[in-house]
């Protein structure tokens, strides 16, 4: 880690070409996957969402005393990965080691639990077990996804999705303040979309 002389932060070195091989990966990953935009008929390229995510982590390091900027970024990118494409467990392993890995999986839903709140609350867990960047991207994620909802979604959808992202702030809020703030916020103007 370099010390900032000037604000008297640590920042932590990373591998611009190492995360340039990340994305390229990812975009592979996720190529042709489309989300449903607010607007009727519209579909919006899944690596937004991702690129998102990305953002909101470069936000937060701006703001953090300490983060390990390698292991949030990586985590960021690849945080659909396991459960979105054909990438496992394993080949993230491989490609990018054990703590990277296990952040990834922790924030994969385990689809053989009953229903949608087991699985958050499964997820949630497993993501308190890790270090603190993994929770970062969990409320990055949800940030991201309480931007305006898909044109189709019902009022009961989305009033069940702001109880979800009450109890993601309410569970890791102490992972990252900066982003906790953001979250607190996105959940108070998502009301706004409820009929």
């Amino acid at each position: 880690m370099i010390r900032n002389r000037k604000e008297g932060k640590m920042k932590q070195k990373w591998s611009i070409t190492e995360l340039q091989k990340t994305w390229h990966l990812v975009t592979k990953l996720h190529n042709g996957q489309k989300y449903g935009g607010q607007e009727e008929g519209e579909q919006v390229a899944y690596i937004n969402h991702i690129g998102s995510v990305v953002f909101e982590i470069l936000a937060a390091i701006n703001e953090a005393e300490a983060i390990n900027v390698d292991l949030a970024i990586k985590c960021a990118m690849l945080h659909d990965t396991i459960e979105d494409t054909e990438a496992s467990y394993k080949i993230i392993q491989e490609k990018f080691g054990q703590t990277v890995a296990d952040g990834v999986l922790a924030l994969t839903k385990n689809e053989a639990l009953a229903d949608k709140r087991a699985m958050m609350v499964d997820s949630l867990n497993r993501i308190k077990q890790q270090p603190k960047e993994v929770w970062a991207v969990k409320m990055a994620d949800r940030i991201c996804n309480l931007y305006a909802p898909p044109f189709y979604w019902t009022n009961d959808k989305k009033s069940k999705y702001l109880v979800e992202a009450k109890l993601i702030y309410d569970e890791l809020k102490e992972g990252n303040k900066y982003l906790a703030n953001r979250l607190k916020k996105k959940i108070e103007n998502y009301r706004k979309y409820l009929d």
